[in-house]
């Protein structure tokens, strides 16, 4: 059997009898339509309200767009699967939830990159602000973004389907996910896109350590701020972001490098779960409970919808 004659993969079953998976179909739909909400909101709020066109709400605004995207593409198909008892994805499917999961997580992580910038200029160099973040450095920051996932994308999806496989077709994850495709070759072609994803994941971590270096002036800066209350929102809403931003690379990184040795389906459902359901349906709490200018535009909207 090569890559040619694998018309359809099996993907993982959350459970065998019927009560539970309509249970794992009733969760996945909450968390989905919670995140649908969430993200909607932030949209509508920033494109409406025209006194959220800054280049913070501009960044949040694409970061809701790329978690509508990511969501969309894991939990609608998970749920397909629970309620129809069905496993199977189609080749053609199977490299399509590849290719977007890299555009749409890689842009995003590129994105979060970003918008730590913007947040340490906008607190430690704010006399500079409107020159270093301006409207053309936010639409330049956001395409590099956006282009770096797609190539990102383009790269892994060819490199994974173009490889021969020989040890069946059945993926040991609720979706399509590349350490789990890689285990159905029968090549050395494999350890091509394995170093292809050595050096995204270096390229990750190098991107991280910039976010925490950018966290840390922050915290230097806001140490210095006269008022308590100040200091202490910015503290939490920091550490916050933080935690979602480590939280994706700790357990994005563990997915994809992880020894074959510990490795269960069991593990790698819940460290799938983690870095591709999670921060897309919390980001927009995260990034909206302490902010009282996107509380507000939400209220208008909904004052308005009313009237």
């Amino acid at each position: 059997m090569n890559s040619s004659s694998v018309s359809e993969f099996l993907l993982l079953a959350f459970a065998d009898t019927r009560k539970l998976q309509l249970l794992h179909f009733a969760l996945f739909l909450g968390i989905y339509l919670a995140a649908l909400l969430g993200n909607g909101l932030i949209l509508s709020a920033v494109a409406c309200d025209h006194r959220l066109h800054t280049p913070m709400y501009f960044f949040l605004l694409n970061l809701a767009l790329l978690d509508l995207g990511s969501i969309s593409t894991t939990l609608p198909k998970a749920m397909a699967y629970s309620l129809w008892d069905t496993r199977a994805i189609s080749y053609q499917g199977c490299a399509a939830h590849v290719f977007f999961l890299f555009f749409l997580f890689g842009s995003e992580y590129y994105l979060l990159t970003a918008m730590s910038y913007d947040r340490y200029v906008a607190i430690c160099k704010p006399l500079h602000y409107g020159s270093l973040v301006g409207s053309r450095a936010c639409a330049q920051m956001s395409a590099a973004a956006w282009g770096s996932g797609f190539l990102n994308a383009v790269l892994h999806t060819a490199n994974t389907f173009s490889l021969p496989l020989c040890q069946g077709n059945a993926v040991d994850q609720f979706f399509c996910e590349i350490p789990q495709i890689l285990k159905l070759s029968c090549s050395d072609a494999y350890l091509r896109e394995v170093g292809a994803l050595v050096f995204s994941v270096s390229l990750v971590f190098g991107c991280f350590v910039f976010i925490v270096l950018s966290y840390v002036q922050i915290f230097r800066a806001v140490l210095r701020m006269p008022s308590e209350q100040g200091r202490r929102k910015a503290f939490s809403t920091c550490l916050l972001h933080l935690t979602v931003v480590s939280l994706f690379v700790s357990t994005g990184i563990f997915a994809y490098l992880k020894p074959p040795s510990i490795s269960s389906p069991s593990l790698d459902l819940v460290v799938a779960l983690l870095y591709s359901v999670v921060p897309p349906a919390v980001n927009p709490l995260i990034y909206s409970m302490r902010n009282q200018e996107l509380k507000g535009a939400v209220r208008k909207m909904f004052q308005c919808m009313l009237l």
